[in-house]
């Protein structure tokens, strides 16, 4: 018998509760407090879930990474109509780009920011399934 599972990604930064406050407001889900004060829940709609925990000695990651090496980000995905309103609502609450070059505007399919805490995600364009 298998034993029943579910996982949750989990971000280290210095104050969880103002990256929880960010990925909340951005995921629209809401923010669980439990009894360890250093680790935040972010649950959200379809399943989303998100912790942030709190590293005393927390230093941002970089981006974009030496010799292209990859480092874990999120993706958060948007309809293609959406995508522009969606990067407004990022900024504002506190994304910042982290290429300002001709690959973060436009009509692009992928935009890549940082967190308030320095970590990279994205909003991607998820394709939308056909209406026969």
């Amino acid at each position: 018998m298998t034993v029943e599972k579910t996982s949750v990604l989990v971000l280290d930064c210095a104050e969880p509760m103002e990256l929880a406050e960010f990925y909340a407001g951005l995921l629209d889900a809401e923010i669980r407090i439990g009894s360890d004060p250093d680790f935040v829940e972010i649950v959200g709609n379809d399943g989303v879930r998100l912790a942030i925990r709190r590293d005393h000695g927390y230093a941002p990651p970089s981006w974009p990474r030496p010799e292209d090496s990859q480092q874990a980000h999120l993706r958060i995905l948007v309809s293609r109509d959406d995508i522009d309103e969606a990067e407004r609502e990022a900024i504002s609450l506190g994304a910042r780009p982290v290429d300002t070059g001709d690959s973060n505007s436009g009509p692009r399919d992928v935009r890549v920011y940082g967190d308030p805490a320095g970590h990279s995600f994205s909003l991607a364009v998820y394709p939308l399934p056909q209406q026969s």
